[in-house]
């Protein structure tokens, strides 16, 4: 058994939103396949992969440094001592060789995409989908049958008035969601107050609305925000400062007593424990949001899972950003708290499978092998189109 190739390709999920600070209108993401030399129904098995949002494509990093590594590697090393599969810890090592401790900002991405694509080929070949093969072999052995779930919008789109954010959160709601994240930060406080209350209308409730500064605020101004949203008892407040501002985040724990969410820039186990360690997040309340993607991996977050039992977390504090399928089948298989999901935007990678609409909040994961790509007929287009 051995990895025949692997192919990588840039695609664009330009847009024209912003948030509080960038825009997305040059943003694109790495995707790659990674072609077996095992066969299933007269055909190779090829995992799928993709990096989330927010951070560039990887294609430079891949072909120059983690590729090659994989290349240059010993077949027999990549795979598990029985030699039945592929073995995810083994590859990422592989790719790892020669990196320095630290710097965990862009490699950590494009690590992520093809430990994406590696797993996805490994339930493929034992034939079952993700979220199964990792609760049998992770977690408690049976996974969730569905994973709750919220839509991520309310950018800040050019020339679009409260009006039209209301419309958009109409339109969540009447796909199936019961709570919807929205952005703030990118305007005066009165006006994100405003657009806030506009929103509550809609959703009727603030525990069902949560607000994404995208670590834009100082502490003055992260207090002021929170000082102005605390009556609201929203869903959460999200990475009010920079991402390893910890000192922030423990002073405006002292004083904002609802729940608060960060982690999505944090991309390894060593940042998250500094986080826990310093930032003054409190487990009974409190949602952590790494990407397991971004984070160099299902082999790293599972690191970070562990980190969190150590310090007194359960996995159920864990909601991922990214808004895929991948996220989703570990939330399922690992007993998260939930996943984020993009409805409207960033297609085809946000959203999930075709097959499992959702409904009062929740997504079902498609009984199918792999993460269930398969299940999502735009998003395999692209993958054909672009990777051959």
């Amino acid at each position: 058994m051995r990895i025949v190739e692997i192919r990588e390709a840039t695609a664009s999920i330009g847009s024209d939103i912003r948030n509080a600070y960038i825009d997305f209108s040059k943003m694109d993401v790495s995707i790659c396949a990674v072609v077996t030399d095992v066969i299933r129904d007269g055909a190779p098995v090829v995992g799928y992969g993709f990096n989330s949002n927010g951070r560039y494509a990887q294609g430079g990093l891949l072909r120059h440094r983690f590729l090659p590594r994989l290349e240059a590697a010993d077949p027999a090393r990549l795979v598990t001592e029985a030699g039945d599969n592929l073995d995810p810890f083994r590859i990422w090592d592989a790719m790892m060789t020669n990196e320095k401790p630290g710097g965990h900002g862009e490699r950590s991405v494009a690590v992520g995409v093809v430990d994406m694509a590696v797993w996805d080929a490994v339930a493929k070949i034992a034939g079952q989908p993700l979220h199964r093969y990792l609760a049998e072999r992770y977690g408690t052995g049976t996974p969730a049958a569905d994973v709750s779930v919220y839509a991520a919008g309310g950018y800040y789109y050019p020339d679009k008035d409260n009006t039209a954010l209301q419309d958009e959160m109409r339109g969540y709601l009447g796909m199936g969601y019961d709570a919807v994240k929205m952005k703030i930060g990118g305007a005066p406080l009165a006006d994100d107050i405003a657009r806030i209350e506009a929103v509550l209308e809609v959703v009727g409730d603030g525990a069902r609305l949560a607000v994404d500064a995208n670590g834009r605020f100082d502490l003055d101004t992260a207090l002021a925000y929170g000082e102005a949203l605390a009556p609201y008892g929203l869903k959460w407040y999200e990475e009010a400062g920079d991402p390893l501002d910890y000192a922030l985040q423990a002073e405006l724990s002292k004083a904002y007593a609802p729940p608060m969410a960060t982690g999505e820039n944090l991309f390894s186990m060593q940042d998250v424990r500094n986080l826990l360690r310093h930032g003054g997040m409190r487990p009974d309340r409190d949602i952590l949001q790494m990407d397991p993607v971004l984070s160099y991996g299902l082999v790293e977050y599972m690191r970070m899972l562990e980190v969190l039992r150590e310090h007194g977390w359960s996995p159920a504090r864990c909601v991922p950003h990214g808004g895929h399928q991948f996220a989703l089948s570990i939330a399922a298989g690992l007993g998260l708290g939930g996943n984020e999901s993009y409805p409207g935007i960033f297609q085809p990678f946000g959203g999930f499978a075709d097959s499992t609409p959702v409904a009062g909040g929740r997504v079902a994961l498609p009984e199918i092998p792999g993460i269930g790509f398969e299940d999502k007929a735009g998003l395999m287009a692209l993958f054909r189109r672009e990777l051959g």
